[in-house]
């Protein structure tokens, strides 16, 4: 279950509710303020917003090692059920490994990303961690570690089954469902994923905002 969530509600009743599925891990926290700066415009443009701490995550109580991608789908079905009236889930990058079974009117996906991606890039860093330290470790050396006991990837200890699971995961098809890049061709801003530390990007966030909202009247939902 989803035991903390941000909601900014607009000035009247909302059109529809945006349902915002962060990145997964540390990518959680580099785009978190411009997130919630495209909730206050969706506020704007008569949109409700809720951001929820999945289990583990932020404000949760949970152990993030006692989290993975099953339990982090559960929730947010669980959260998407709770809203009143048409929801719209709006996911960044490995949030669309998790918002399949949310019963939503439609999705909205920027820039998603495979979870074999992200398990590898957080190994990485883990490997190059653990050289720094005068370890040795490997790719390889990792995974099979992983395969029996919790490992500690950037910071984030993640169980056998959360690794073993975004290993495989990929986006699944959804309906009605509008996929968009970052970049000239898409929603204009910065990888704010990449970034050491969080970062604000106010006009990512207006595009975001503006994207969705055009999303939701093509969608017949306003």
């Amino acid at each position: 279950m989803i035991e903390h969530l941000l909601r900014i509600n607009p000035a009247g009743a909302p059109r529809a509710t945006v349902l915002i599925v962060p990145p997964l891990f540390e990518e959680a926290n580099r785009t978190r303020r411009t997130l919630v700066l495209a909730m206050r415009v969706l506020a704007a443009h008569g949109f409700a917003a809720v951001l929820p701490d999945l289990p583990g995550q932020n404000e949760s109580i949970v152990p993030l090692v006692e989290a993975d991608l099953t339990r982090w789908q559960d929730a947010l079905a669980e959260a998407a059920a709770a809203i009143d009236g048409p929801v719209i889930a709006a996911s960044v990058r490995g949030g669309a490994l998790i918002d399949h079974r949310a019963g939503v009117a439609a999705w909205w996906r920027l820039a998603p990303v495979g979870g074999a991606s992200l398990l590898r890039t957080l190994m990485r860093a883990r490997v190059v961690a653990d050289r720094e330290a005068g370890l040795t470790s490997s790719l390889e050396s990792l995974q099979t570690a992983a395969e029996t006991a919790p490992l500690l990837l950037a910071g984030n200890a993640l169980s056998p089954a959360m690794i073993a699971q975004l290993g495989a995961a990929e986006a699944q098809p959804v309906e009605p469902l509008r996929s968009v890049a970052l970049g000239a061709e898409g929603v204009a801003g910065t990888p704010l994923w990449l970034r050491a530390e969080p970062g604000e990007d106010a006009a990512m966030a207006a595009a975001i905002a503006s994207d969705i909202a055009a999303w939701s009247t093509s969608c017949g939902i306003s």
